[in-house]
């Protein structure tokens, strides 16, 4: 096992060690060493103060009440290393009100959330021991998310480990066992404490890991997504079903059914994929058949998609690529489309988003029953989107003219008028690229005055 620990970790960890404290590796690198996958972040506590810590690392940083000093390692980011502690008091649900630093090992462990979470490593050369006195070697084995001690203790200190039990078990496809579930339903309103921030990270992370399926369905079963994406429950119930259309599920489970089929690995696209036709609750309608109906939906999802993210505080650029996604999801892949056609579809959704908003559609079409993930039309609409990527999209800057000439010819002044001009010459030649000729454009120049 020692063999998973990089040299530059295990110096830091010597160097402590020699100095004459008491270290351990703990956390979620002990996980992942006991399940034998790789080490994302390296972690240490110990008995030395921050201050002691500091003495012995010249590039080490402290700048928290919690007792963590940051050491950063070339390649392998920061190591954080934490003074053994108690905490004390949680007023808002999220933060200690107290730290007190502490004596053993096993004093540590017994504050940390789950029993996967709480097993401590101690190295001596080659050999290694374990420290576990919550049992969590036996539930990493069993694959089940424990909480340290009483789990009606636990969520009540930090709220935000009701969400990272369910962001743990999509991560590592474990089971939530029954009493920490149970708790996790009953304490599901103190979510409602976190910041938005932290709820939109754990989300994230659902939405990274290999079953993101898993995390959202553990969110609504555990009662937090109504704290956290009430919109999306508005859909359970609304039934899709049309005679001769693939849709036959209820419009929350046609958004979970997309997500699990979108074959896009960024959470970002993923959200999307979950979040696309959260608009038809509030359009649906009966057409004179009485059949349902859901016209604008993709609109009605796209000023949905906006105030969540603006409610979970996502950046500017992912909202503008969630929105986009949505708002533009119904495109026509008509074989009869004019190639100005689908250079206005590459410009209206951006270059950068075009291969997502196929992964989305393909997400669509088999989280609606479809059994293949492309229709011939669909491919040769693909086919055709790369064929006008392949140079770049044809633009505005593209014109063999510019404002100058429009100036020149018209013997105009800068304003409005000339902006006019280039559109109306741009539109044209989209429609017809051998038109982007000099002297042709010139003439149409004159023509438009």
């Amino acid at each position: 096992m020692t063999k998973a620990i990089p040299e530059k970790i295990k110096k830091i960890y010597d160097t402590l060690k020699k100095s004459g404290f008491d270290v351990y590796f703990v956390g979620g690198c002990v996980r992942d060493i006991l399940m034998g996958l790789p080490v994302k972040d390296w972690d240490l506590t110990t008995s030395a103060t921050p201050k002691q810590i500091l003495k012995l690392f010249e590039d080490g940083y402290y700048n928290n009440q919690f007792g963590t000093v940051g050491i950063p390692v070339k390649n392998l980011g920061i190591v954080e290393i934490t003074t053994f502690r108690t905490e004390h008091g949680y007023s808002d649900r999220r933060r200690p009100d107290k730290v007190s630093w502490g004596k053993t090992i096993e004093e540590d462990l017994s504050r940390r959330d789950f029993t996967l979470n709480a097993v401590a490593m101690k190295v001596a050369g080659r050999e290694v021991e374990f420290i576990d006195p919550f049992e969590g070697k036996s539930d990493i084995k069993k694959n089940i998310i424990r909480t340290v001690g009483n789990p009606k203790e636990r969520f009540k200190e930090d709220a935000l480990r009701l969400m990272r039990g369910v962001r743990l078990a999509a991560q590592l496809g474990f089971d939530i066992d029954e009493a920490t579930g149970k708790e996790i339903k009953e304490d599901s309103a103190l979510i409602k404490h976190i910041s938005a921030e932290r709820i939109r990270d754990e989300l994230l992370k659902i939405l990274s890991s290999p079953d993101p399926t898993k995390g959202i369905m553990l969110l609504k079963e555990s009662g937090l997504l109504e704290f956290i994406l009430p919109e999306l429950l508005e859909g359970v119930g609304v039934s899709q079903a049309r005679p001769g259309r693939h849709h036959t599920t209820d419009v929350f489970t046609h958004n979970i059914m997309s997500l699990k089929h979108c074959p896009s690995k960024d959470p970002i696209v993923r959200f999307a994929a979950l979040l696309h036709d959260v608009g038809k609750p509030k359009v649906a309608g009966k057409d004179k058949e009485g059949l349902v109906t859901f016209y604008n939906h993709e609109v009605s999802g796209a000023n949905i998609a906006y105030e969540i993210c603006q409610r979970l505080k996502f950046s500017k650029k992912e909202t503008t690529k969630i929105v986009t996604l949505i708002r533009w999801h119904m495109f026509s892949v008509n074989e009869n489309l004019s190639d100005a056609a689908v250079r206005r579809f590459i410009r209206r959704i951006g270059v950068e988003n075009v291969g997502d908003m196929m992964d989305l559609r393909i997400g669509d079409r088999l989280g609606g029953g479809t059994q293949t993930a492309e229709s011939w039309r669909l491919k040769k609409f693909k086919e055709r989107v790369a064929g006008e990527l392949a140079p770049k999209p044809f633009a505005l800057n593209d014109l063999k003219i510019d404002g100058n000439d429009v100036m020149k010819v018209l013997n105009l002044k800068p304003g409005p008028r000339v902006g006019e001009i280039l559109q109306k010459l741009f539109e044209e030649v989209d429609e017809d690229l051998s038109k982007n000729n000099r002297n042709y454009l010139l003439n149409r120049i004159r023509e438009l005055q």
